[in-house]
């Protein structure tokens, strides 16, 4: 299955980016996303003072699982990485933080949502923004060059984490740290679900237990390491989602109570000392 898993999320999301830019949206009426979907809109997820000023494609393309800026506490002049930046939310709110002085680096693997982002770029005038491709496993930039990573519902996409959030360590200076929004497991699920690559592009099958997140965290290098679930996802909620059907009917194919509340959106903070 895990072959099929890095160019089925490709696809996928691609997709969504060539959706988002003909101006398509959701069964509900919501703009096409995915792990956002968990609400019908993602950018429920944001407060005002987050999205201010933001073109409502920005903010439309938004597919996270929770607002990872409220999490890193970003500084001016700081030096900032999304991974798995998509249209563009999370750098293009980092940007107002990290003012002129700093910078904001976009990373994604797609090639339709980097240029969904650079459309929002041009549009916005921004000036301290640069989305660049590549893959979250082989970070394109050197050792030490960012205060700050910032991820939202994309670690769980990913195949091989440790090699991620290794990655991740690499391009922090010491000092820096990791400020993630990612989903995680809160119970073990049925075998048959964690094996569907639908559920996996579906940010439910590539979730990690909190247990073993933490492992990771603590093996590739980084301390005081806090995982703090966030937007639990009741059956209730799950049910809406497979009447969107964003995600074809996938979700209708399984029985709900076995993920109800099984897991969660929440915030990943850690730091490299």
């Amino acid at each position: 299955m895990k072959n099929n898993i890095r160019e089925q999320v490709k696809a996928y999301y691609g997709d969504i980016a060539k959706k988002i830019s003909a101006g398509l949206k959701s069964s509900c009426g919501c703009d096409t996303s995915c792990c956002g979907d968990v609400a019908c809109c993602s950018s429920y997820l944001y407060t005002d003072d987050f999205v201010d000023g933001l073109p409502e494609e920005v903010v439309n393309a938004s597919l996270g699982c929770a607002n990872p800026v409220a999490l890193a506490n970003l500084r001016e002049g700081e030096v900032v990485l999304d991974l798995g930046s998509g249209g563009g939310i999370d750098v293009f709110i980092s940007s107002k933080y990290v003012g002129d002085r700093g910078k904001v680096y976009g990373l994604d693997m797609t090639d339709e949502m980097l240029q969904l982002a650079n459309k929002n770029k041009e549009k916005m005038g921004v000036k301290n923004v640069e989305f660049i491709k590549g893959y979250i496993e082989d970070i394109p930039l050197d050792d030490e060059t960012v205060d700050v990573v910032i991820s939202n519902c994309v670690i769980n996409l990913c195949e091989n984490k440790e090699d991620a959030l290794r990655e991740a360590y690499r391009v922090l200076k010491k000092g820096g740290r990791l400020a993630i929004a990612d989903i995680v497991l809160l119970k073990d699920l049925p075998e048959h679900i964690k094996q569907s690559v639908e559920m996996w592009v579906g940010c439910i099958a590539g979730a990690l237990p909190v247990k073993e997140y933490e492992e990771i965290l603590k093996k590739v290098g980084f301390k005081d390491i806090e995982i703090t679930p966030v937007n639990i996802y009741t059956k209730e909620v799950i049910e809406g989602i497979a009447k969107q059907n964003n995600l074809g009917d996938v979700y209708s194919k399984i029985d709900i109570d076995f993920i109800d509340g099984a897991f969660a959106g929440a915030y990943v903070k850690a730091y490299k000392l």
